[in-house]
């Protein structure tokens, strides 16, 4: 009864050993496979006898091939090896990446490991890496354009603003043209600023920290109604506020 209780354990253990799509091996301390599953030899094109015959390293990508045996010390020294990542080579020259989980059992000199194939997942790493800097050129370029196009728009900005310094108003009766002239220099004004913030955002978001500073509410408010005084006029609208209950705000500008 024991002899068949046994043989019945052993058949289940070989039947998962087979049936895994995991990767599944025993490797000798030597360095070479002692047994491999089906899974495998399927990933990596090789019969079991090919896996057999030559040193584990052989089938390692070369630049792996270092980090793997450093790797594979700790495991001679009873560590456990825990999701490490190492690509392979197949049989028709194909690299796969592996992510293994490694136990050693000292007393026989065998490891016993489990690898998954991540190949797919380290070609999607990649892509977004790719694509990731591809997005910060273009991002870069972008900036570098804003920048430039603020920088030289400021310019005929100040030169309309020292036109409107040059103007004698006190010769101008009409109220009306007055506050129309009035009325354009603070919308030059106001252009100003707002490309002069553009240039400071961008040099600001450079850097790792976003320059913050108390911002008065009714103050912004009235700035940005000033800007479309001429809106707000033809659409005869009241702007009603009450900021008593919260005046400032520590904001970015």
């Amino acid at each position: 009864m024991d002899e068949l209780n046994h043989y019945s354990t052993t058949y289940r253990t070989e039947h998962f050993f087979e049936l895994s799509a995991d990767l599944l091996f025993i490797a000798g301390f030597d360095g070479y496979f002692k047994k491999v599953n089906p899974a495998a030899c399927l990933l990596l094109e090789y019969s079991e006898e090919e896996l057999f015959a030559r040193p584990i390293n052989d089938f390692i990508f070369e630049e792996d091939v270092a980090i793997t045996c450093k790797n594979r010390e700790n495991i001679r020294a009873g560590i456990p090896l825990l999701n490490f990542e190492n690509r392979y080579v197949t049989k028709s020259g194909e690299i796969v990446w592996l992510s293994w989980t490694s136990m050693p059992k000292k007393d026989d000199q065998l490891v016993y490991a489990i690898a998954k194939n991540i190949t797919h997942t380290k070609k999607l790493e990649e892509e977004r890496n790719e694509l990731l800097t591809s997005l910060k050129k273009i991002n870069n370029h972008l900036k570098k354009l804003t920048y430039t196009a603020s920088h030289d728009m400021r310019s005929p900005v100040n030169n309309l603003l020292t036109v409107y310094s040059l103007l004698d108003t006190s010769k101008i009766v009409d109220d009306e043209t007055l506050e129309l002239i009035e009325m354009l220099k603070k919308a030059t004004e106001g252009l100003k600023q707002t490309l002069n913030n553009y240039v400071d955002n961008i040099s600001h978001n450079d850097s790792i920290t976003t320059l913050v500073e108390t911002l008065a509410l009714d103050h912004t408010l009235n700035t940005v109604l000033q800007s479309i005084k001429s809106l707000v006029k033809d659409s005869k609208v009241t702007f009603i506020t009450d900021f008593s209950l919260a005046e400032t705000i520590i904001f970015n500008k």
